[in-house]
């Protein structure tokens, strides 16, 4: 992994990582559906006029269009839709902690569904991870979390993780900018479509919440899903995937520093045991310096 690689890596983990205190700020003065919709309309009209501007095409291949689909309607409209929902009640540092779980759940499904091999230090992450997850449940639950909140959090990271299963089609082909601006819009109809039928629409207008809508409309809505389609690439799914060990430690980080959310002694231990195990399963899924032998001969 080169230098480029690890930069983009390390850029598109912080911009990930920083969406979840930019929803929690929008959600407190706007409906999260319509301000979601509202949100990948733009991104979606910014990426695709620049993907025109690029040279690139909307004429994809039945693969990039079907992986484009699957991930505008499972990442934008599902996972982020409810992961909005669920911000009104639940804070941003424990909606990406459950987020940060799916390169977990993504090793979990290749291995079960896919017949993938996991070596022992992978089996080794999939259990810290697991443990990890259920100490930080399980403060936050005596604490009185919201568990409908936290719920919908649960059923999002499992939409993203089918969402990351199906990306690998849409990064063959080029067009990556125009695949990036498709979904946002694709997601961005689905959006419309639910906003009137499960909220009622308002919009209180202040400065946090046209700063956090410009900064997630641009930065984690745009440059970072385009670092990582480029980045999936560079370097491959697997590897790519290993930067999202980063996400739960930036994501209580900013949450603290920015919302001054608060985080106890064993939801810190918690983090650390969730990154670990991301980290862990991620290095066991790394090809081995024989295989990547073989692969060249």
């Amino acid at each position: 992994m080169d230098a480029r690689a690890i930069a983009m890596g390390l850029a598109f983990a912080l911009m990930w990582s920083s969406a979840f205190t930019s929803a929690r700020i929008i959600v407190t003065d706007a409906s999260p559906l319509f301000s979601l919709a509202m949100r990948f309309l733009i991104s979606g009209l910014i990426g695709v006029a620049i993907a025109k501007v690029m040279g690139q095409t909307w004429h994809l291949s039945r693969g990039q269009w079907r992986a484009t689909v699957i991930f505008g309607t499972c990442q934008n409209a599902l996972y982020l839709g409810l992961n909005f929902v669920a911000m009104q009640t639940i804070e941003a540092s424990l909606a990406a902690i459950i987020a940060a779980t799916m390169p977990l759940l993504v090793a979990l499904a290749s291995w079960l569904i896919f017949g993938e091999r996991l070596k022992p230090l992978g089996i080794i992450g999939l259990i810290a991870g697991v443990l990890g997850v259920a100490l930080i449940m399980g403060t936050r639950v005596s604490a009185g979390v919201d568990l409908f909140g936290m719920a919908l959090c649960g059923v999002g990271v499992l939409a993203l993780t089918l969402a990351t299963l199906s990306l690998r089609g849409a990064t063959s082909g080029g067009n990556f900018m125009m695949v990036v601006g498709l979904q946002m819009l694709i997601g961005s109809a689905l959006l419309f479509v639910a906003a009137p039928l499960f909220e009622d629409i308002y919009i209180t207008p202040t400065l946090p919440l046209a700063l956090a809508f410009a900064y997630t409309t641009l930065v984690p809505g745009l440059i970072a899903t385009f670092i990582w389609v480029l980045l999936l690439n560079r370097i491959g799914p697997l590897r790519a995937a290993t930067f999202h060990f980063l996400n739960p430690v930036f994501g209580v980080t900013i949450a603290y520093f920015l919302l001054g959310e608060r985080l106890g002694g064993l939801d810190l231990v918690g983090v650390l045991i969730v990154t670990a195990g991301i980290l862990a399963v991620q290095l066991s899924r790394q090809p081995s310096a024989t295989a990547k032998a073989a692969a060249a001969e």
